[in-house]
């Protein structure tokens, strides 16, 4: 493994760097026996969550502190715990530990053995502190703290990764055949529109301006969308917020744009219809085109891929298709 300046082993046990300072809830508990419980043995030196176990000492649920803080007295653990918890296996390397940080972004996680008993905890500050030696002399706000803690992570596991040029190609090829497929798919559209075409060569000469803007329309809302999911979690909420100002946005962009191209039109060509289906058609495709970007990389970071390299492909894919549809549709329907 190629050594990165400042890192430990990262083949070596999690269990080495886990925390032993928490107690264990009974899940059978009412938060306030719970909370007496946590008064009698103390939290250690971070507290985030913590884990609720059956009679078994075996793990079956989890409880953000705020949820326990704020619960009636006698509710029990069971009413307000999350059940399903995911939970780093004490065979586990600090590798995995550093992928488990990256891929899901919580704060902590249990570390558990064979019979799913809890046998240490790995808190994500204290990991970048102690493995990636990333100690920050001064306090900062807490959501960038957290952000750049999983980017640290997420940068230190592309290094020691090493992937070779297979490797690579692999991981980013079978996104790039969306491209392949997309291009193929304009390629039948443009065929089967042909006569269109042939019929008004004005729709042709602009074919390339359409996709053009499409695709640097859907570029730029996509950019945004990435790096606004650095920092808000992906929730319906959010989305719709996010899908209404995308929304207002893409019509604007859309009415500008296609104004100017229909404008551009009707002084070259002195044709109105031309310039009414181009003009308009490049409006609606640009709407469409900022839609595609917010609601890809959404998605994909929803579905725990990676938008940065997946978003691109799809997303232009997608705009191009939706694109040439509305083009030669609108083209076809108003130059009879």
């Amino acid at each position: 493994m190629p050594d990165v300046a400042g890192i430990a082993d990262f083949n070596s046990p999690v269990i080495q760097h886990a925390r032993k300072d928490f107690p264990l809830l009974k899940a059978d508990m009412t938060a306030g026996q719970a909370l007496e419980r946590i008064r009698c043995e103390g939290v250690g030196e971070r507290v985030i969550y913590f884990f609720a176990v059956d009679s078994g000492e075996r793990l079956v649920g989890v409880l953000p502190t705020r949820r326990l803080l704020t619960a009636p007295l006698e509710t029990p653990l069971r009413d307000i715990m999350v059940r399903r918890v995911v939970a780093i296996p004490a065979t586990a390397t600090v590798l995995d530990a550093c992928e488990f940080f990256v891929l899901y972004k919580f704060l902590a996680f249990p570390v558990v053995d064979e019979q799913r008993r809890v046998v240490g905890l790995i808190d994500v500050s204290l990991f970048a502190e102690e493995i990636l030696g990333e100690r920050e002399e001064q306090p900062r706000p807490a959501a960038p703290v957290r952000d750049d803690v999983f980017e640290v992570l997420g940068f230190h596991l592309e290094q020691i990764r090493g992937a070779s040029p297979w490797g690579v190609f692999r991981f980013r090829f079978p996104w790039l055949l969306v491209t392949v497929t997309a291009g193929t798919v304009c390629a039948i559209l443009a065929a089967t529109f042909g006569a269109t075409l042939a019929r008004s060569l004005v729709v042709a000469f602009f074919l390339t301006m359409v996709l053009g803007l499409n695709e640097s329309v859907s570029a730029q809302s996509m950019s945004v969308t990435i790096q606004m999911l650095r920092s808000a979690p992906v929730t319906w909420r959010w989305f719709a917020s996010a899908l209404r100002r995308e929304f207002m946005t893409a019509i604007l962009i859309g009415l500008g744009c296609g104004s100017i191209v229909a404008t551009i039109v009707m002084l070259w060509r002195n044709d109105l219809r031309a310039a009414v289906a181009i003009g308009g058609s490049i409006a609606l495709s640009l709407t469409t085109a900022c839609l595609f970007g917010l609601a890809i990389p959404s998605l994909l970071h929803r579905l725990r891929l990676d938008p940065k390299i997946a978003a691109g492909p799809i997303t232009l894919a997608l705009a191009d298709i939706c694109a040439l549809v509305l083009y030669f549709t609108t083209a076809r329907l108003v130059l009879r």
